[in-house]
């Protein structure tokens, strides 16, 4: 996995890269980025992730930034 900054996720979304939260559910439910996806890191498994879409990027984020 390697960071990236606002720019960089801005190009993978607009290119169809998908945007997975990774923090807790209470958290998410506060405040989320826009069309991200919930999977609580905690949860983070096979089953879990089963429904994302595996040809197209995942972008992960966490409160202490994104990865890809």
């Amino acid at each position: 996995m390697a960071s990236i900054d606002y720019l960089q996720l801005r190009r993978l979304l607009d290119d169809g890269a998908q945007l997975v939260e990774v923090l807790p559910a209470g958290e998410y439910a506060e405040m989320h980025l826009p069309d991200a996806v919930n999977i609580p890191l905690k949860t983070l498994d096979a089953a879990t992730t089963a429904a994302l879409d595996h040809d197209r990027p995942v972008v992960v984020y966490c409160s202490d930034g994104l990865e890809i």
